[in-house]
């Protein structure tokens, strides 16, 4: 009998035989196995656990101004550095993030994650960044000659193609324009054994990717990105071939000042805040994503309601529930250092704060008084 293989094994070799090996040689690319010599793989098959798999396509979608680029450039900022994402697994890798749309901010975001997420001297580990508009069915053999030029011998783990509509030459809802987009998809994806991540709009009804419904049938990941009330945008995982689905997380958009242009005016560019996750999904049990911040935050609302609560009728409050005026939290939030005076707008600072505990659900607030929310653990 034959030494045991694994599925993934198998898996990989098919496609890696698909370009390492002419069509008329089929028949030494097909291995036939039998059922006892298959093994379980234990290796790991996601890039972010139950978000991005380790190899496939994923496209992340939702309406203009919902900060789903934003938030894909942060999460594979994760995967080049090797940091865990609020609570799940991360697999380490470079990163090709192509930026069809918006190239003119390509600088003002990487100062900005590097001002605000980046210790002095610290690195983004191997993200690399492209921003050369690419009819992707003409151009992908050329941006796989280039990324295998730029990286070497380092085989990149994903490659970001934002958007589809800036990076597709013919009509969105043209089966045969879409088949053809997939196939340049695919050949970048069994090139490198990688995911590709495509930042993609919705329809009109918001309820779905936009175009032909070929792409919701080749993927492997469909993320959603939509806009909640106030500044929070919640991604959730809608689709996934293999593994868990309904994993949220929940994050806001914080804009920064990264310098001056020749005019002397202020230049901006936003961060990522992560306000809370599903780190299990489908359980129902809360993420890994309260900051060290918002427990000190949490604490202090705490010896504010024990010291300034009143427990009379507030409209939405549960009955008998204590609850305290937001100046009062906030004077004890300057007293612990948590908000400081110094702030150039403490008070922005102050609602940034309350937002994202409002958004995991852990506290509410009615006409400026704070409660906590019954029956939600820390």
């Amino acid at each position: 009998m034959s030494d045991p293989i694994s599925i993934a094994h198998l898996v990989a070799k098919a496609r890696q035989g698909a370009q390492q090996q002419p069509a008329d040689d089929l028949a030494a690319r097909i291995e036939i196995v039998h059922f006892d010599d298959i093994r379980l793989s234990t290796s790991r098959r996601y890039l972010v656990k139950n978000i991005i798999p380790r190899v496939g396509l994923v496209v992340v979608w939702g309406p203009p101004k919902c900060g789903k680029s934003f938030w894909v450039y942060d999460l594979m900022m994760h995967i080049s550095r090797g940091l865990d994402y609020h609570g799940r697994h991360v697999h380490q890798g470079a990163i090709v993030y192509c930026m069809f749309e918006g190239q003119g901010g390509a600088d003002t975001r990487a100062v900005a994650y590097r001002q605000e997420r980046l210790e002095e001297g610290g690195s983004a580990g191997a993200f690399y960044l492209q921003t050369v508009t690419l009819d992707l069915v003409r151009d992908h053999t050329a941006l796989i000659e280039a990324i295998k030029k730029r990286l070497g011998n380092v085989t990149p783990a994903a490659v970001v193609l934002d958007t589809l509509n800036r990076s597709l030459v013919g009509s969105e809802s043209s089966d045969e324009d879409m088949a053809a987009y997939l196939k340049a998809v695919s050949a970048i994806i069994e090139t490198f054994q990688c995911a590709v991540i495509v930042v993609h709009h919705c329809g009109h009804n918001g309820d779905r990717p936009r175009g032909h419904s070929s792409l919701l049938g080749a993927l492997d990941a469909e993320i959603s990105v939509k806009r909640g009330d106030g500044q929070h945008s919640t991604a959730e995982v809608t689709r996934m071939k293999d593994g868990a689905e309904g994993g949220t997380v929940t994050f806001t958009l914080r804009q920064v000042v990264v310098g001056q242009d020749e005019d002397g005016e202020d230049m901006t560019s936003c961060v990522v805040e992560v306000t809370s996750t599903s780190a299990e999904p489908g359980t129902g049990k809360p993420g890994k994503a309260l900051s060290d911040r918002q427990r000190l935050a949490l604490e202090a609302l705490d010896a504010a309601l024990i010291d300034r609560g009143k427990s009379e009728y507030l409209a939405d409050a549960p009955l008998g529930a204590t609850h305290v005026h937001g100046d009062h939290w906030k004077a004890e939030l300057f007293r612990r250092g948590v908000l400081d005076k110094g702030q150039k707008n403490p008070r922005a600072d102050f609602k940034r704060l309350w937002e994202g505990l409002a958004a995991r659900k852990l506290i509410a607030q009615r006409d400026g008084s704070f409660w906590k929310v019954a029956g939600v653990r820390d």
